[in-house]
């Protein structure tokens, strides 16, 4: 896929150029039903200009990005296999218990 000069290709992650916030993120919050002023409003370093161009360098690449998408959910799903959460929520609580308790004595 080529990429536009305002997306850039980092270690395998495509950015907008400038800032540390992915195309896979832009996109995640655009198919959820964000609409570009929301998406101003979540990454406020973003101009509403560089949002409409990502989302039409999407709509024009659909395939494309869609399959980098794919790539990057499965990156993402083994990474959180790899390393699972080591503090589990019963755990948690546990421990929060605990504190309370130690405090009312």
């Amino acid at each position: 896929m080529k990429l536009p000069e305002f997306l850039t290709d980092e270690s395998g992650e495509i950015r907008l150029r400038g800032h540390r916030i992915g195309l896979y993120h832009v996109v995640t919050h655009y198919n959820a039903g964000y609409s570009p002023e929301m998406l101003v409003e979540q990454y406020p370093t973003v101009s509403l200009a560089l949002i409409h161009h990502t989302i039409a360098f999407y709509l024009e690449n659909r395939s494309d990005v869609d399959s980098y998408m794919a790539q990057y959910d499965a990156l993402l799903k083994q990474l959180r296999e790899a390393h699972p959460s080591q503090l589990q929520v019963a755990l948690l609580r546990e421990r929060l218990a605990g504190l309370q308790s130690a405090e009312t004595v």
